[in-house]
């Protein structure tokens, strides 16, 4: 069963202001660049904008549902409602390609892949740092000043090459 024009126009709609949508944590990146935005549903006279938080403690998560319902409510497609889906857990595989580069033009270095099948394992001991390219001047030659940046989902970096410190948006 297709959805009616009118529903597929409101939704895609809601896609493209939640793509206006900053994140308050890394304001390069909308919601929808971020990934955390799984699904916008029309319910009726609703739309329900399913988000995906990055991790399930995540503190800018109450902002980020008051600010996509805003958007939503401004642009004039509401009334609207946010539904968290936790699993499968968001991962920084579902940062876009555009994101990506909005975070180094940021300053901050984008995740790699989080693995190949998918898992993260959790390391206790021997934490293996892979080089990181610095996102000023390109350089690998980057060193780890602290596993933790301004927000747990970030790392602090120092280029050995130019100097500059920078944060890298760790993959998980």
């Amino acid at each position: 069963m297709t959805a009616p024009a009118a529903a597929v126009t409101r939704c895609a709609q809601a896609w493209d202001v939640l793509g206006t949508v900053l994140d308050p944590e890394v304001p390069a990146l909308s919601v929808r660049d971020l990934g955390i935005v799984r699904d916008v549903i029309e319910h009726d006279d609703r739309l329900e904008v399913v988000l995906t938080p990055t991790y399930s403690g995540c503190p800018a998560t109450e902002v980020i549902e008051h600010d996509v319902l805003a958007a939503i409510d401004q642009a004039g497609l509401g009334p609207a409602y946010v539904t968290l889906q936790r699993a499968p857990a968001w991962t920084t595989d579902w940062i876009s390609a555009d994101g990506r580069r909005k975070l180094s033009e940021y300053g901050i270095a984008p995740p790699g892949p989080a693995s190949a099948d998918g898992t993260v394992p959790i390391r206790f001991f021997g934490r293996r740092v892979d080089a990181v390219a610095c996102p000023r001047c390109g350089s690998s030659n980057t060193e780890r000043l602290s596993a933790f940046g301004s927000t747990a989902c970030k790392a602090m970096y120092r280029c050995v090459s130019c100097r500059e410190p920078f944060e890298h948006f760790k993959p998980i």
